[in-house]
């Protein structure tokens, strides 16, 4: 296959599924406003008690002035009847006066000191105002200051992410999935698929699960313009241009890997030595009809090999492969059988032809051919991938610029596996394996150092008792209810096939160029793309508002025991972290949200913007307080 035009390196990153965390809390509601006290004045009633209280305090001074006066007025009303002479009129009235003038002038004192006493209080009134009024005043500015930190926060809490993305750690040579239903294949492979095909990288589905669990993805490539190219074994055989055109000794080993898929204990390395002998003699340009002749020259007698209509093999080329190959009985026995093995590839690349160069390549087995012929064909991609990986080398650009997913890889034998991952490796191509349930070999493989595993729904109890057991009693996680309601909704609608069923949201209203070389796509573009052509784009933008409110909103508790794992949501995953596993979504409708994202939480949200500098006091902002109201007011009851 052609390979994509070379440019400056890109940045190669990876998403697997998103966490829903709320980094910063919710700030609650807005400080109140202080407002300012009730003014204070001199109480009408304190003023008459001290009135009343210097009053009954000169009684009887006051009694005491009004009997001098009196006897005052006596006195000088005796003095013309000449009762009282006048000189004892004028010392009575002179007495009287000597007396009188001492009590007024502690009257007037009396009066003196209550008026300062008024004065007094009514300055420690005002000065209680003054200081009031400052502290009022230093309160407002320390609210506005207050407000505006409120109103920072919560501004960033409004506008925080609530989506992150989870992306593949950069020394991770291999993604294992464990467990998972179709609809959550189909939401991871579309997750990589549009991480990698928006960063313009290269992505090549192998899809043994026997349904079209890369469905979304070819919906969505096709919406961006990219034309996946989609080979269903074994219809699409023929035109396959996939393991041909390889070296005679590269042939061989693939060849011999598909015959080994039927037959496990067979020698490998006598099988490649007798396949690459019979290539040897037919040429490099021999195809695999030819093969299978030499193979049949090889298991019948000389006077049988060329009666079966129609034998490309010339007499000179049958006698040229018994006399390099051999043709004991042994020998002869194992050609028949490997003639068996690989006839359903009698017709492989026959009608391929040169094909521009594909960014998004799915390359799946029809259901309908059974479970041995899945493997076969399986093993024959996987191989020619092993192939292909070693001719190519490692890629310029870094890991995983070039992305392979194997959906049922269980299908595959261990050998096979271990060849695919090392060659991967080697190549620093990324690799995703996808098992349905957790047997002992994935077990033995979620153990290795660079395979970064990631969990999902276990098909039954056994597997996930054991992974139960290898979490080692983890904690419960939330899930959002965003996670649960979407991936039951379309639970169970992935389709049987590869044939294209355009929904009408997906028909494009103007010309969409098909790109032949690969480019990145801008992520809200893509984000569009993703809404418009899949399933999950539709569903999760329907659903948006179960992603509303604060931290814990729509989120519940989920036990990682046996039960829980039987019963997580199709698209809910468990990732490692660094304090155990954590929840994650593969929901890929989730980049259509606006509080998604390409971010990790450990990147963290992005600071809030800093609040503009008026230079002056801060204003008075918030609202004001609540008042008591008294008719409100209740004695707490007691029990």
């Amino acid at each position: 296959m052609p390979e994509p035009r070379t440019g400056p390196p890109r940045h190669r990153t990876t998403h697997l599924g998103w966490r829903h965390e709320v980094l910063i809390g919710d700030p609650g509601p807005p400080p109140r406003r202080p407002a300012p006290a009730e003014r204070v004045e001199v109480s009408p009633e304190w003023v008459a008690v001290q009135r009343g209280t210097e009053a009954r305090t000169n009684r009887p001074l006051v009694a005491a002035v009004w009997v001098l006066c009196g006897l005052a007025l006596l006195a000088v009303a005796l003095w013309p009847l000449r009762i009282l002479p006048g000189l004892l009129a004028l010392v009575a009235v002179l007495a009287c006066l000597v007396v009188a003038v001492p009590v007024a002038v502690a009257l007037l004192q009396s009066r003196r000191v209550v008026a300062e006493r008024l004065a007094a209080e009514r300055a420690r009134l005002e000065a209680e105002r003054r200081a009031a009024e400052g502290e009022l005043r230093r309160r407002q500015e320390e609210h506005a200051r207050e407000h505006t930190a409120w109103r920072a926060r919560r501004r960033a809490f409004e506008a925080q992410p609530r989506w992150y993305g989870l992306k593949v750690p950069e020394d991770a040579a291999a993604v294992l999935v464990a467990g998972g239903t179709d609809a959550g294949w189909s939401a991871v492979l579309t997750t990589v698929g549009a991480s990698r095909v928006a960063s313009g990288g290269d992505v090549t589905v192998l899809d043994l699960s026997g349904r079209a669990v890369a469905g979304d993805l070819a919906a969505l490539v096709r919406r961006a313009g990219i034309a996946p190219r989609i080979w269903v074994l074994p219809a699409d055989l023929p035109r396959m241009n996939l393991g041909i055109g390889l070296e005679a000794a590269q042939r061989a080993r693939t060849l011999a890997a598909v015959a080994a898929a039927f037959d496990p204990k067979a020698d490998t390395e006598a099988d490649v030595e007798l396949i690459g002998a019979v290539l040897e003699v037919l040429g490099p340009d021999a195809g695999t009809g030819e093969l299978l002749a030499g193979l049949r020259a090889l298991a019948l007698p000389e006077e049988e090999a060329g009666e079966e209509p129609p034998d490309p093999l010339t007499a000179e080329q049958r006698a040229r492969i018994r006399e390099r190959c051999g043709t004991g009985r042994e020998r002869a026995e194992r050609a028949w059988e490997l003639e068996g093995h690989l006839a359903p590839f009698e017709g492989v690349g026959s009608r391929a032809e040169a094909e521009p160069y594909a960014q998004v390549k799915i390359i799946a087995t029809d259901r309908a051919a059974g479970g041995v012929a899945a493997r076969a064909y399986g093993t024959y991609t996987a191989a020619a991938l092993c192939r292909l990986l070693e001719m190519r080398g490692a890629a310029a650009d870094g890991r995983w610029g070039r992305t392979i997913m194997v959906c049922g890889a269980d299908a595959l034998s261990g050998a096979d596996l271990d060849r695919l991952t090392a060659a991967a490796a080697a190549a620093g191509t990324g690799l995703v394996l996808f098992f349905p349930e957790a047997g002992d070999e994935v077990m033995a493989r979620l153990e290795r150092d660079d395979a970064f595993p990631v969990l999902m729904r276990q098909p039954a109890g056994r597997p996930a008792a054991r992974l139960a057991e290898w979490l080692g009693g983890a904690p419960d996680l939330a899930l959002h209810r965003l996670t649960e309601v979407i991936g039951e909704a379309l639970d169970g609608t992935v389709a049987d096939s590869y044939v294209e069923d355009v929904h009408p949201g997906m028909a494009a209203t103007a010309p969409v160029a098909v790109r032949n070389a690969a480019s990145s796509i801008p992520p809200l573009d893509l984000a569009r793309h993703l809404r418009d052509a899949t399933s999950w784009g539709r569903a999760t933008a329907q659903a948006a508002q179960m992603d509303e409110g604060g931290a814990g909103a729509g989120a519940r508790p989920h036990r990682i025991d046996a039960r829980g794992l039987r019963t997580l949501p199709p698209t809910a995953m468990l990732v490692p972290g660094p304090d155990g596993p954590v929840a994650a979504d593969a929901n890929p409708g989730i980049l259509t949200l606006p509080a998604a994202t390409l971010a990790t939480v450990e990147e963290g949200p992005p600071a809030p913007p800093p609040e503009p500098d008026t230079g002056g006091p801060a204003p008075n902002l918030g609202p004001p307080p609540e008042r008591l109201d008294w008719r409100s007011e209740r004695e707490p009851e007691t029990h």
